[in-house]
């Protein structure tokens, strides 16, 4: 025991002699008295090690918790944008099919309002993940186009775009339909 300058029989003398409520009674004899107190202070230190370990324990399974309702908040907003961006694609291939067939003499008010919309409505999308997949002139890659006409042996190529593809946050929604054809260009790509 360290050497506090506390004589323990005087310090349990003064605690019988108090009157202090401390819910133990203890006997007149300090030595006895020590060690019930003794015996009291290590069971509240264990009672003490066990709620901390069961507040420990509450916080880690709240904190995984507040962890999956974040991630199951993230999983159901992007599923919700998903959906109303596939319902836009439409749209969009409206939009881009006005502007591929708009005739030579047309009002240039209307074509700048046509591209202007199409224009807005891609900025929207894309600040929500959706960007167009790169197709005239790319090699065709079966994961991002859709070969609808065309073909040959070797090293395939896109020659036209039939309908815009795209991907969100990097994963494809719908590929581009493409014609292709087969290239004497290697595997690099274009003028490699």
């Amino acid at each position: 025991m360290a050497d506090d300058g506390l004589d323990p029989d005087v310090v349990v003398g003064e605690i019988v002699e108090s009157g202090f409520d401390h819910g133990i009674d203890l006997p007149d004899d300090p030595a006895e008295a020590v060690d019930i107190l003794i015996g009291e202070v290590m069971e509240a230190r264990r009672a003490a090690a066990s709620h901390l370990d069961d507040l420990r324990r509450i916080a880690a399974e709240f904190d995984n918790y507040r962890k999956r309702a974040a991630r199951e908040r993230s999983e159901t907003v992007d599923r919700a944008a998903h959906r109303v961006i596939l319902g836009l694609l439409p749209v969009l291939d409206s939009l881009d099919a006005a502007i591929a067939h708009l005739p030579a003499n047309a009002d240039a008010a209307v074509v700048t309002g046509i591209k202007g919309t199409h224009q807005q409505l891609m900025d929207v999308l894309s600040q929500e993940g959706l960007a167009p997949v790169a197709a005239l002139g790319m090699p065709f890659d079966p994961e991002i186009h859709e070969a609808v006409a065309g073909g040959g042996d070797g090293h395939l190529v896109v020659t036209a775009e039939m309908r815009r593809g795209y991907t969100l946050h990097g994963r494809v929604i719908r590929p581009t339909l493409v014609n292709v054809a087969a290239s004497d260009i290697d595997e690099g790509g274009p003028g490699q």
